[in-house]
């Protein structure tokens, strides 16, 4: 079964967003490597996401589009990544997703990923 990952954590929080080139970021980025090697044949997509700051937010109502910069609510946390990765049952995803460097850092929801050819 298909189940995702989401990568949750303060940005404003240096500890867990280090600056890209510093040593605190090598070792960061050292650590999803490892777990990208270990994990190859389970991870099915990953990617990080840019800052919160970035997004773009799209409502339709009554036929009318409407955006807004940032967010949609304010939260400690931010989705700051994800993985999509395949495992047997939800023990073995929460035992992948602990290994998740940031799991150390942040919080990483684990979610089941439905399959629509079930929906038949």
């Amino acid at each position: 079964m298909k189940y995702a990952c989401l990568l949750y954590g303060d940005e404003s929080d240096p500890v867990a967003t280090p600056e890209p080139g510093s040593d605190a970021f090598n070792s960061m980025m050292a650590g999803y490597v490892a777990f990208g090697e270990e994990f190859d044949s389970k991870i099915q997509a990953g990617e990080p996401l840019e800052p919160v700051s970035t997004a773009t937010c799209v409502r339709v109502r009554d036929g009318d589009t409407m955006t807004t910069d940032g967010p949609f609510a304010e939260t400690k946390e931010q989705l700051g990544g994800f993985y999509v990765i395949d495992a047997d049952d939800l023990d073995e995803a929460i035992a992948i997703a602990s290994k998740i460097p940031h799991a150390t850092l942040g919080t990483v929801e684990v979610r089941p990923v439905p399959n629509f050819e079930d929906f038949d």
